[in-house]
């Protein structure tokens, strides 16, 4: 029995038992259609030429669409020139109008071809859905030719309007707002699983272009989470962001993208490393700088000066935190400075580096006032860094640890689990946490962290725990026994820089595992999935896991993966009829199209085509047509009065 009050409050919207119908009807009109195309990217780790090449592409949707429809009437080239101009369509149309000498020409016939292309596109929405997404400037016109309905007098008016809009000049505005609508109509909705930031160079582009997404949603993996504790204020996560940004040569990220000031930071390390060559610190150069380039050496001197800053914050963090359980990863005081060695796990290890003119062999943990200084200045610059702050807070509000969605487990590393494979108990803070229940209380101090109030003790905490979800052993988004940043810098032999990975992931190729994990969630294992990230999945390795319960979705789109992987990464697509893995070729340096269509593979069919109804939104609609089929009641009986 709905409350009569809620009645009344919804009667404000529908006034009268027509209005009421009418929206009932529509909403199981809506409920009949196939579900919208849902895209799954993981670990884009600031690629932001691949990754919006595969978005604006949909995975190569968008080709194939023009293909369907153009096959028999245009050329191979012509096919091309056409999806290309969908994906970028400010900078194909003014290679359209240097190349065509007939441009007015060109434009009414490429208006009338894009139109067909997102006719079809629109193909799986009712009308009303298509006119929300509708650019303001261009509805009423756009709205009209998706529409047409034959008629002698249709095609006159038709080709009239798009004349005008060639002969008002107003091409180029009314080409890119139907390229923009058809990339929104083929993706209805994205998911990112994971780890947006470091490696690549411009994250920043990323998350611009996920803000002006229609409906997208983020599971934070452990590189987000550093950043969302820089942001915080974390010490160390400041420290570590720095570092990885310098070590992938990423400073127009910093500098450029976030306002970063590293001016300090960079006469800090000339002064401090004069004399030193840094060799081991020479940052992996996979992508150029536009704006802000750094002279390498000097560029090595200021990573190593961020490596050692690091190395003590994180120990001071350690020593707060005894429940942590990570002294292991103190290794400063097991330095032996005379003879240049470390002391690990009971045996001694030559060091690749024995400089270390801010380290003192008695308190080898204490920062120098330069360096406390110097981090007061950079952390100054996170802070108050207005377009860090909008990312930031974008991933809070379209994020979380894990979500659950349409029969779909997303969660971006592992969910801890014992040797035995059972559920992992994690002691934190006098509690045990384990499962769901774990990420769950992970999303609570996550968001304590930057929203609680400044200077309070939970956000402290809270603050603090961010840089254990980092690197800790029992981070479901870290997943491995250690972060062996020390280790790869100062001590040559391989088998120390090895990170055991969590149970987890030997786990999750049963079937039962996957089932296990899915009924911890709620969910049931008959219909449902797991879509994981966090882990690169190798060349000639299966990203399919738990007969088919479970998809590694990290394929590489990282340059640093890819010889690794030997592709340029996966995008997962779930439709109506299919759930599929699309496997990208490697995006060649300076493109921004891929000349190779992606491979996809149908992992799994679905039997009976999936309809709105079968979705978490179809649930809340049908929960609206109960609504309003009680306030329709109401109106009918006169318990409620209509306007």
């Amino acid at each position: 029995m709905i409350d009569e009050r809620y009645l009344k409050l919804l009667a404000k919207d529908y006034p009268n038992a027509q209005a009421a119908a009418s929206e009932i009807i529509n909403l199981r009109a809506i409920l009949s259609l196939p579900k919208g195309t849902e895209y799954f990217f993981s670990d884009l780790h600031g690629e932001h030429q691949a990754f919006l090449y595969q978005l604006k592409s949909a995975s190569g949707v968008v080709r194939k669409k023009v293909d369907e429809l153009f096959e028999q009437s245009l050329s191979e080239g012509e096919r091309t020139a056409l999806a290309k101009l969908i994906y970028y369509p400010e900078s194909e149309y003014c290679a359209a109008k240097q190349r065509e000498p007939a441009f007015d020409d060109w434009c009414r016939i490429t208006i009338y071809r894009l139109v067909e292309v997102c006719k079809e596109a629109s193909s799986k929405y009712t009308r009303s859905k298509v006119r929300k997404k509708l650019p303001e400037s261009f509805a009423y016109i756009i709205d009209e030719l998706l529409h047409a309905d034959g008629g002698s007098n249709k095609p006159h008016y038709h080709s009239e309007i798009i004349r005008s809009i060639v002969s008002t000049h107003m091409s180029e505005e009314f080409i890119t707002a139907l390229c923009n609508l058809i990339q929104q109509l083929l993706i209805d909705k994205l998911h990112i699983i994971g780890d947006i930031f470091d490696r690549g160079p411009r994250a920043d582009a990323i998350m611009d272009a996920l803000i002006n997404c229609h409906d997208v949603d983020i599971q934070w993996g452990n590189h987000d989470i550093s950043w969302m504790g820089a942001a915080a204020g974390n010490w160390a996560c400041i420290a570590n962001v720095v570092r990885l940004g310098i070590s992938y040569n990423n400073f127009d990220l910093l500098e450029d993208g976030y306002g970063i000031n590293l001016r300090a930071l960079s006469i800090f390390a000339e002064q401090t490393y004069h004399d030193d060559p840094c060799e081991v610190f020479i940052p992996h150069i996979l992508d150029e700088n536009q704006y802000d380039p750094v002279d390498i050496p000097l560029a090595a001197k200021m990573h190593k000066a961020m490596a050692v800053i690091q190395l003590k914050v994180e120990a001071q963090l350690i020593k707060k935190h005894p429940e942590y359980r990570m002294d292991d990863r103190i290794l400063l005081d097991k330095i032996d400075f005379e003879k240049g060695t470390v002391t690990l796990d009971g045996k001694e290890y030559a060091l690749r580096d024995k400089l270390f003119p801010t380290v003192d062999p008695k308190n080898p943990l204490e920062l120098t006032h330069a360096e406390t200084d110097l981090m007061k200045t950079i952390a100054s610059s996170f802070s108050h860094s207005e377009r860090l702050e909008k990312h930031i807070r974008f991933l809070y509000s379209h994020g979380s640890m894990y979500l659950r969605i349409n029969s779909n487990l997303l969660y971006h590393g592992c969910i801890p689990l014992t040797s035995d494979g059972d559920l992992d108990i994690i002691h934190l803070y006098g509690q045990e946490h384990s499962g769901r229940e774990y990420l769950e209380f992970l999303d609570g101090m996550a968001r304590t962290a930057y929203f609680a109030p400044t200077g309070s003790t939970e956000r402290e905490n809270a603050r603090d725990l961010m840089w254990y979800l980092w690197c800790g052993a029992k981070s479901p988004v870290f997943g491995k026994t250690k972060m062996a940043t020390f280790e790869r810098y100062f001590i040559a032999a391989p088998a120390t820089h090895r990170e055991k990975m969590n149970p987890y992931y030997t786990y999750i190729e049963h079937r039962s595992t996957c089932e296990m994990l899915l009924r911890e969630f709620g969910l049931d294992p008959s219909s449902s999935h797991i879509i994981n990230g966090h882990v690169p999945v190798k060349a000639g390795e299966m990203p399919v896991k738990g007969e088919g319960l479970l998809f590694m979705i990290d394929g590489g789109i990282s340059k640093s993966y890819q010889s690794q992987t030997g592709i340029g990464g996966y995008t997962f697509i779930a439709n109506s009829r299919y759930l599929a893995l699309a496997e990208h070729k490697p995006l060649k340096s300076g493109c921004s199209v891929c000349e190779t269509s992606p491979k996809v593979m149908v992992v799994e069919a679905i039997k009976q085509r999936v309809t709105v109804a079968d979705t978490d939104n179809g649930a809340d609609l049908s929960h609206q047509i109960e609504e309003l089929t009680a306030l329709l009641q109401a109106y009918r009986s006169g318990t409620i009065k209509e306007k």
